[in-house]
């Protein structure tokens, strides 16, 4: 029985082709700058984002921190989204670790940020008060798509308030291929964005931080503060390099996976599907009874749900590479085949 998961896109397995290239990937030591591969790496996501340099993680999350990190001081303070990843998701590192203080703002509907509230939360110079450094934006949020349009507001915003500017982009390639434009289109008005390879790209692990020199020399030296010094890395920058050639247009597929799942659950009238929820790859549905049942009985027939509701009462469902079309066409026979049992 083949397992269809639809929790994240987080649980792609490499193919063969992919497996193959980290095989054969010549190596070096990385904490020395000596791995070819990984200097690959590093150099074609610097150029697709149109950045200075880049410099390769073990994980988005560190490379969120140490971003966070290379920008803010102690006492310094960033603004954010109240359920953005870098403040609700990374174990409130940025914090702990960094000693900077987070201002969460509310998200609007569309994962975009109020500018006007983000002025409001500005810290005036005061020694009483946190020093405001950075505004950190995300990109996709809950897989919505900032419009370009917002993004060029934020960049003279950023640059009138005296303000750095950090992109999550853990997955931004996705916000690209949905808004049919290139990387630096996207990338070209932040101080400094990370890269995921691990989601919807199907790598195993892996995120890249890109901006200038002198941030990622300062990165470089908190990823080492952080543990992310690696050595013969390049057996898994050879992974995120095949899903950066191979991987990037298709994410097309993935979008349109979740549009035929969003157009399939809306037949289904013991179901809710959130209404504007669904941009690229992700949709958010309601189950107002016998979901713990329901997921029951789909992991049952190798279908894996979220275990529970969020806070809101919304269960993500997320396409990616190892789901096909005819994989979500399963989904929902079974669906059907549940509520017409009970």
């Amino acid at each position: 029985m083949k397992t269809i998961d639809l929790r994240s896109d987080t649980v792609t397995k490499p193919n063969k082709e992919m497996l193959d290239a980290m095989m054969l990937a010549p190596v070096g030591d990385d904490v020395f700058a000596e791995d070819p591969t990984v200097i690959k790496l590093e150099k074609m996501i610097a150029e697709q984002a149109e950045k200075e340099a880049g410099l390769f993680f073990p994980s988005g999350t560190q490379a969120n921190l140490a971003s966070l990190m290379s920008h803010c001081e102690r006492g310094d303070e960033y603004i954010v989204g109240q359920t953005a990843h870098t403040y609700l998701w990374e174990g409130g590192g940025a914090a702990v670790l960094g000693s900077i203080q987070p201002q969460p703002l509310d998200f609007e509907k569309d994962g975009s940020l109020c500018l006007e509230k983000v002025g409001r939360a500005i810290k005036p110079i005061d020694d009483h008060l946190a020093r405001t450094k950075l505004l950190c934006l995300e990109n996709t949020t809950n897989g919505k798509v900032l419009p370009l349009s917002y993004l060029e507001q934020v960049r003279h915003f950023c640059k009138e308030k005296v303000l750095k500017l950090h992109l999550d982009g853990a997955r931004v390639f996705n916000a690209a291929v949905q808004l049919n434009v290139e990387l630096n289109k996207i990338s070209h008005g932040f101080d400094s964005i990370s890269i995921c390879f691990s989601k919807g790209l199907g790598a195993p692990m892996g995120s890249a931080l890109c901006g200038r020199k002198e941030f990622i020399q300062h990165a470089r030296r908190w990823r080492k503060v952080l543990g992310g010094g690696m050595r013969q890395a390049g057996i898994m920058a050879a992974a995120c390099i095949y899903a950066l050639e191979n991987n990037v247009a298709r994410l097309k597929n993935d979008h349109a996976n979740a549009q035929f799942l969003n157009q399939s659950l809306e037949t289904i009238s013991e179901i809710e599907v959130e209404p504007g929820s669904l941009h690229t790859n992700m949709l958010f549905i309601k189950v107002p009874t016998q979901y713990k049942e329901l997921h029951l009985y789909l992991q049952q027939k190798g279908i894996k749900l979220p275990a529970q509701p969020n806070k809101l009462g919304l269960i993500r469902l997320v396409t990616h590479l190892d789901v096909n079309k005819d994989d979500i066409s399963v989904v929902i026979g079974e669906i059907k085949n549940f509520y017409n049992r009970h």
